[in-house]
């Protein structure tokens, strides 16, 4: 392929990296993780509510890694309360799995952008070494994202995107993460989860760890093998320039 069309290549892929850390970093300060609705069960039972009368307490509830916001419904008109995770709600969610995807979330934005960086040095420099040639680029997008989906192996690490999305699952299903804001200091009246779907923000980490996937493609396109698919002794050491062209 000629060298030209090696650096669209690699800019393209840059340029898609960069976005997939802007993407996650955004997805990270929205309150779009989870959108849902809760039903007032304590006020429904008082006044045998029933058919379209139900309506009057089913509130809403939306909130992200770090806060969020409810509307309390209980028959006399909607109340809104904002609410954070950070020092309020930490005594009764899960707070280890929380902060695992805090964790995971900023190590997916730094995979993202050492991998954009290395697209540019590719595409603009002179690699030098291996690890700043195809193998390098490799690296980060093989991890970033074929890691990710197959992070439900123990053995793999560095799963991130995949890692972020089983375990923001767990927390919102398994330990019914919404119910629990819902009836946060809540004495008299009880709520539990009516519906429930993950927005944008969610779905935003998945499209981020596609990306990779999508990167991958491209440094195959441009002509490179996937790194160790050779032999030790079926090649010799080369030079920079054989390493870019």
């Amino acid at each position: 392929m000629p060298a030209p069309q090696k650096k669209l290549i690699f800019c393209t892929a840059g340029v898609l990296s960069l976005a997939c850390a802007l993407g996650t970093a955004a997805a990270v300060g929205t309150q779009l993780w989870v959108r849902g609705t809760t039903l007032c069960t304590t006020g429904a039972l008082l006044v045998n509510a029933t058919g379209p009368e139900l309506h009057k307490f089913i509130g809403e509830i939306q909130y992200g890694l770090f806060s969020g916001q409810r509307v309390r419904q209980c028959g006399l008109g909607g109340r809104p309360f904002q609410f954070s995770f950070f020092p309020d709600l930490l005594r009764i969610i899960p707070a280890s799995i929380h902060v695992s995807v805090i964790l995971f979330c900023t190590v997916l934005i730094i995979f993202a952008l050492v991998g954009a960086g290395f697209f540019m040095f590719n595409a603009f420099g002179s690699p030098y070494e291996t690890l700043h040639g195809p193998v390098g680029l490799y690296l980060w997008s093989f991890i970033a994202w074929v890691a990710k989906v197959m992070s439900i192996s123990p053995s793999l690490s560095g799963s991130c995107g995949c890692l972020i999305m089983i375990l923001f699952s767990s927390e919102v299903k398994i330990h019914h993460l919404s119910e629990k804001i819902a009836n946060f200091k809540e004495g008299t009246f009880t709520f539990k989860t009516h519906s429930e779907q993950f927005a944008n923000s969610f779905w935003t980490i998945l499209v981020c760890s596609l990306v990779h996937f999508l990167n991958a493609l491209l440094i195959r396109f441009a002509g490179f093998e996937f790194p160790f698919s050779k032999s030790k002794d079926s090649g010799r050491i080369t030079g920079a320039v054989d390493l870019m062209y």
